[in-house]
């Protein structure tokens, strides 16, 4: 027996279609799994908040994925997708006296419909010009909800009262942690398979040159516009669990801001990958807090820490996407791969 593995070899198709091929692939998932279902148990309120947050933008950052490094379509709008979900959840909610889960579900499916009309000017615009027409569609969707009285209410914040599910009113971080973490969990699992399919593999045929992909027979207008209105979908979700997460909706928490994290997301955690969604939004949601917690720390001994909080995060922000840019592009998703292989390889190099 040779003293390391070669490769993965399979001798059937259902072998080849398995998620998980390798023992240690199967133990890292069983710790995966260990590690969700103990989190709430082991951290303090403080850091729960947080975890929910990562859980939420992990949703967001899988479906800009899909979009920009699945199917090579650039895109600064993702925060305004984020208040589609948000709004038509909430409105939804209140106004129609839907139930929570219906209209969350109606809120994808109405962000996923918008989402698929802007992606329309993708038929025609690649790189720049395609940036530039979704960072329109953000200011567009933002200057609706803030113009749109009648049904947004304008610049008022939408509050929402407590999720009720069968006489259980969810109060608490710890309460919204299995909802947050289903869904994410959910989103990963979606976002895998997707990429199993023959329209996953489309949308990476259209990535990789969209031109050979039509000689190929594949429907690039269906593609594109397609990719756009699933990537609006995880969008939307994520902008309704916001929305009932937070209980408060305000056009003000789905900014540039927010479209800019995302982007800094899956470039950090690594485009073209769903665990570099997942690595992404760990270190990119985490850093700030981290940030934020050293500062109150300081505070006691220099008592201007805290004003110079906000000024750091910036400049360790864009610290950050530079460093990974010119040094690792392809984000933390590879450095974990380099890791596995050393660990496989060694003691050889190759």
């Amino acid at each position: 027996m040779p003293a390391t593995a070669t490769g993965v070899f399979h001798r059937s198709y259902a072998s080849e279609l398995r998620l998980r091929h390798t023992r240690a692939e199967k133990a890292r998932l069983v710790l995966v799994a260990l590690l969700v279902l103990t989190l709430p148990f082991l951290v303090s309120p403080y850091w729960l908040t947080i975890v929910n947050q990562i859980g939420i933008a992990i949703v967001g950052a899988i479906g800009l994925n899909i979009l920009v490094g699945y199917t090579g379509q650039i895109s600064l709008g993702q925060g305004g997708f984020l208040a589609v979900g948000a709004y038509s959840s909430a409105i939804l909610h209140l106004r129609g006296d839907l139930p929570v889960p219906v209209s969350i579900a109606l809120a994808v499916l109405t962000t996923a419909v918008i989402g698929a009309l802007f992606g329309i000017p993708a038929l025609r615009l690649k790189g720049l010009y395609l940036a530039i027409a979704t960072l329109a569609s953000q200011e567009i969707i933002l200057f609706t909800v803030r113009t749109w009285d009648a049904v947004t209410g304008g610049t008022d914040a939408i509050s929402l009262p407590r999720l009720e599910m069968a006489g259980f009113v969810f109060r608490k971080d710890f309460h919204w942690y299995w909802i947050i973490a289903g869904f994410a969990v959910l989103a990963v699992i979606t976002g895998r398979n997707l990429f199993r399919t023959g329209l996953g593999r489309s949308f990476m045929a259209v990535r990789d040159q969209d031109i050979a992909a039509s000689a190929m027979g594949i429907d690039v207008t269906k593609t594109k516009v397609l990719a756009f209105a699933i990537s609006s979908a995880y969008a939307g979700l994520a902008g309704a669990l916001t929305a009932h997460y937070t209980g408060i909706v305000t056009w003000e928490r789905f900014t540039l801001d927010v479209s800019v994290l995302y982007l800094a997301i899956i470039i950090v955690g690594g485009l073209g990958s769903i665990a570099g969604s997942v690595y992404g939004a760990v270190f990119m949601i985490t850093l700030p807090a981290l940030i934020t917690r050293f500062g109150q720390d300081l505070q006691s001994a220099w008592s201007e820490a805290a004003a110079k909080v906000p000024a750091v995060q910036v400049i360790v922000f864009g610290l950050v996407i530079v460093l990974f840019l010119i040094f690792e592009p392809r984000g933390l998703n590879r450095i974990w791969q380099r890791m596995k292989d050393y660990i496989r390889f060694w003691p050889f190099r190759y």
